[in-house]
Formats: structure tokens, C-alpha cells, sequence
């Protein structure tokens, strides 16, 4: 049954996460990174505190630093960065380039919190990720002015999951996974905040530009499922399996990230296509278990 549950967790929060990406590229039509980026942050914190606001008092005071330091980690910074890689980086791309977050997780796992990995996980994750490099070349030659630096970004955001997987395992085992989501948005709130009133939105005329509101709509979409229930998800996923596991969730979103992007018309190659099953073969050898 449990094997089950971490599946299901795993199958839709790779339809929601590879889903993200084109609703940050619409949004993008209408705003600039910094206003979609911090307008993410706003709505998901107020999304949150609607049903979960009562959870953070069973966060225990020993585990808010921690529950800070995820906030930023896990959600401010990549919140950000892919916001700005995915003004020239298309979605399709951006969500291929996510399915690096399990070779990074293995490796500090390793070296900050001392986490054996079998032979399987290794072999696994770097055949993603060399599938992963073959899936990128064909976008980075075509960009090749800006796609590189762009693509550093995402790369950027995500060590950032990385490091927030461990310490969601390690660091935050036994606390509400509602908690932790609420405590993370809460935690950068104030920053996101600050940030969107330096971002010169027009605050009083906006309603008068149709594309702006069809951005905000798209971002409203993006922070109720693609951050707020998500992250929920996700730290119960991590609560349940492994980091390794949980962010082997980035080894499907190019499937759904692609899909999407295909279908708004964006080129896809057969060789791409190619190294996505490889991906696949890659994220069996991830959670395969070792026989006794």
C-alpha cells in the first residue's frame, strides 16, 4: 500500500510540476520575472494560510530555522531563477533541465549528511543525467549566445532542491508536511512582498491590460497547484520515501513539459524524444530496490 501511495505522489506531482513551466512562460507575456516570481510567493503564502494557518503552532521552536532555511531554498530562490531562465530558455527545455535534481540530491546526501547509496541509485542518476546533457545540446546551440548562461539557472535551482530534500528528510522528520509548506511561504513572504513593490507593476490601472490579467490568472493557477498543494505533496512524498525518491520527480516532468510545449509549438526532436525514454530507464534504476 505504501509502495502504492509514493507512486500516486509521485506520478501527479510530476503532471503538476511539469506543468509549472508552461504556466510560467504565459505568465511571462504579461509580467516580468521579478513581478510573476513574486506574485508566486504572494498567492501561495495566502493559499496556504486559508486551510493550514492553525498547523504552524505544532511546528516545534527548535525547527523554525530550519523551516526558514527551506523557505529560501526550496522555494524563494528557484522561484526566481526559473522564472528568469524561462525568458529565453523554452518550458520544454527548462523542465528537462529540473530532471538534474537527483544527481545533485545523491551527492549531498553523500557529503553533508552521510547517505549511503546502492549500486542502482549511482548507475540510475547518471544515466539521467547524461540524457539529460544530450536533451539540452540541441538548445544550447540554438541559443547559443544567451542558452548556456540561462540554462545555469536553472542548474542553480536545482542544487537548491537538492539541498532542500535533505534537509526536509533530516532536518524536519515528524512535522506537519502543511506546516512546513505554510512555514516556508510564510518564512519569504515578506521578501516577495518587498520585492513586488520595487517591480514597477502598474497597481492601478493593471485591470486595463487584458495580457496582465490573463498572466495574473495563469500565475494564480501556478500558486494553488504548482506551489502551494505541491509543496504539500511533496514533503509528504519526502516523508515517506526518500529524498533520492522524492526528487526522482524530475525525471518525468520532462515527459509532461515537453507535452506541453509541443502542444504551444515548440520543436521537439526524435533524438530528444530518445533520450526521454533513457530518462525513464534511468528513474527505474533509481528506485529499484535491492533484492535480499
Amino acid at each position: 500500500m505504501k509502495i502504492f501511495e509514493k507512486w500516486t505522489y509521485l506520478i501527479l506531482l510530476s503532471f503538476i510540476y511539469g506543468s509549472a513551466f508552461i504556466l510560467i512562460k504565459k505568465g511571462l507575456l504579461g509580467l516580468t520575472p521579478i513581478q510573476l516570481a513574486s506574485l508566486r510567493v504572494i498567492f501561495s503564502a495566502f493559499f496556504l494560510s486559508i486551510f493550514g494557518f492553525k498547523t504552524l503552532k505544532l511546528i516545534p521552536n527548535d525547527k523554525w530555522k530550519w523551516i526558514i532555511l527551506t523557505g529560501f531554498i526550496g522555494n524563494f530562490f528557484p522561484v526566481y531563477l526559473f522564472s528568469f531562465s524561462q525568458t529565453i530558455i523554452n518550458s520544454s527545455v527548462a523542465a528537462v533541465l529540473s530532471a538534474m535534481t537527483p544527481l545533485f540530491t545523491i551527492i549531498f546526501g553523500y557529503f553533508i549528511f552521510a547517505k549511503r547509496f546502492n549500486q542502482n541509485k549511482i548507475i540510475g542518476v547518471f544515466i539521467g543525467f547524461i540524457a539529460t546533457m544530450f536533451l539540452v545540446s540541441n538548445e544550447i546551440s540554438i541559443n547559443s549566445d544567451y542558452g548556456g548562461i540561462f540554462s545555469i539557472l536553472i542548474i542553480l535551482a536545482t542544487v537548491c532542491y537538492a539541498i532542500n530534500a535533505n534537509l526536509v528528510k533530516y532536518k524536519l522528520k515528524g512535522v506537519s508536511v502543511v506546516a512546513i509548506a505554510l512555514g516556508n511561504f510564510i518564512s519569504v513572504l515578506p521578501f516577495g512582498v518587498l520585492i513586488f513593490c520595487f517591480s514597477d507593476f502598474p497597481i492601478y490601472n493593471f485591470y486595463e491590460s487584458p495580457l496582465i490579467l490573463d498572466s495574473i490568472l495563469y500565475i494564480l493557477v501556478l500558486a494553488l497547484i504548482g506551489s502551494a498543494l505541491a509543496n504539500v505533496m511533496f514533503n509528504k512524498l519526502i516523508s515517506i520515501s526518500s529524498p533520492v525518491f522524492s526528487v526522482s520527480v524530475t525525471y518525468l516532468l520532462p515527459i509532461v513539459g515537453i507535452g506541453w510545449g509541443v502542444l504551444d509549438g515548440e520543436i521537439f526532436s526524435k533524438f530528444q524524444w530518445i533520450s526521454c525514454f533513457i530518462i525513464l530507464y534511468g528513474i527505474y534504476l533509481v528506485t529499484k530496490k535491492n533484492r535480499q
